[in-house]
């Protein structure tokens, strides 16, 4: 990747890593998945009357927003409801990465070189670490419901890197427009219609912030930029970037809501940063190298 593209993607990773803390800051009190529909009502409305409809079909775009979308937010939402702390799920929802390079080497043929798959599995190990000195604070079940969220992610991701789509933001738009009508539906279901107007009628500060800052940030700027990137490059050129989420998150977390990292918690933050530093060094390194082979090849080609 280009060092600017690897600036955009480093952004994407500060964002994100900062969306769990306003996430959980906007949760309270508030019903999640009435969180989430008002959320992405915001991405896709008034955007989708001024950016203009991806070159995909509507089956590529209605798959990217369940999976990328709907899916993954809909499990993050509610295993933060469920007590899934903030830090901890930053960390978590990285099984991601794995996910992601795997399904895309099966689905898209996408085979990671070997510098590539030691990155990301350094980075795996870092991860591992840190959650395993966080102690595993969270119950079982928000654990499982946010590795729900991992999978969903990476599934999106695969399908966004397939679809190559040439608007990353153009797709994170329409594709939003799949969120807002079952997680209303799922509000409703769950919560009740009584529990929903009393929320919409008494949303606090925190929540209008917290809904602001997931829908343009997070949702239009940094699956803009991460869209794009995906369409770009391969799969596991972009995608361990999102294991500096985690460390912005227990940062945040830490800042914020005083969730204070142990030292291991630290040092597999830095041995994630290795893999990361790892893999996309590699992309650097074999890009050069096409551009140098690229170069050889007009002088064999008139030589013949």
């Amino acid at each position: 990747m280009t060092l600017r593209h690897s600036a955009l993607a480093t952004l994407v990773a500060l964002i994100w890593g900062l969306n769990f803390v306003v996430i959980d800051r906007g949760l309270e009190g508030f019903p999640p998945f009435l969180f989430l529909a008002l959320r992405f009502l915001l991405v896709s409305i008034p955007a989708v009357f001024f950016i203009p409809r991806p070159d995909v079909g509507w089956s590529v775009i209605l798959a990217v927003g369940a999976f990328l979308s709907l899916g993954q937010f809909t499990f993050l939402y509610l295993a933060l409801h469920l007590g899934m702390p903030a830090g901890l799920a930053s960390l978590v929802l990285q099984a991601q990465v794995m996910l992601t390079v795997v399904l895309a080497a099966g689905v898209l043929g996408e085979l990671p070189s070997r510098r590539q798959v030691i990155g990301v599995v350094v980075g795996m190990l870092g991860l591992m670490l840190v959650i395993s000195a966080h102690g595993m604070s969270a119950p079982l079940i928000p654990v499982f419901v946010t590795l729900l969220a991992a999978t969903s992610w990476a599934i999106g991701n695969v399908l966004s890197r397939r679809s190559k789509v040439a608007s990353g933001l153009g797709l994170v738009v329409w594709s939003g427009l799949v969120v807002p009508i079952p997680a209303a539906a799922l509000s409703l279901l769950i919560d009740g219609p009584d529990e929903v107007q009393r929320a919409l009628t008494h949303i606090s500060t925190a929540a209008v912030l917290s809904t602001l800052y997931t829908a343009i940030f997070a949702s239009l700027v940094g699956y803009g930029i991460w869209n794009s990137l995906m369409a770009k490059y391969p799969t596991s050129s972009v995608v361990p970037f999102t294991l500096l989420v985690p460390v912005v998150g227990i940062a945040a977390a830490w800042a914020f809501q005083d969730e204070v990292p142990a030292h291991a918690e630290v040092w597999g933050g830095v041995i994630m940063l290795a893999g990361l530093a790892v893999a996309t060094i590699t992309w650097e390194r074999s890009r050069k190298g096409r551009a140098i082979d690229s170069a050889r090849e007009p002088s064999a080609t008139s030589a013949s």
